[in-house]
């Protein structure tokens, strides 16, 4: 009986789309080309107005600049992915590479304030049951 070979095909990587547009076409529209795409939270603010630090981190962004910023509410538009942002948590900045996937969302998002609680065993004399341990 003869072996069967097959090819294996390379996996393909697909190309990440919002609402059908890839990245490279939502940078390339406008302010009012991306109204009607963006989820409801994000075109109310962008609607009401950005704030002059929101404004200032926007600006320095797209120029380039090393940016560290408090602001987490700022909304991550196409104009963004790929730079890099240090945005507070609270204690330090952590810096942030604003990922494909973040177009709209927030940067406070990527930042998290709280850390993930990883409780340990209990001590001796942290309990009664403790006391009845045998100690090596």
């Amino acid at each position: 009986m003869a072996k069967k070979t097959t090819k294996r095909m390379p996996k393909r990587r697909e190309e990440y789309t919002y609402h059908g547009y890839n990245i490279e076409q939502l940078k390339s529209m406008s302010m009012e080309e991306l109204l009607p795409i963006m989820p409801s939270s994000a075109r109310r603010k962008v609607l009401r107005g950005f704030t002059r630090e929101e404004e200032d981190v926007r600006n320095k962004i797209v120029t380039g600049e090393g940016v560290r910023t408090h602001v987490r509410s700022m909304i991550i538009l196409p104009e963004m992915v790929g730079k890099s942002v240090a945005i507070y948590s609270g204690k330090e900045f952590v810096n942030v590479e604003i990922p494909v996937e973040g177009v709209f969302h927030y940067f406070g998002e990527f930042a998290l304030t709280r850390k993930k609680v990883s409780h340990g065993s209990a001590g001796i004399g942290a309990t009664r049951s403790s006391k009845y341990v045998p100690l090596k």
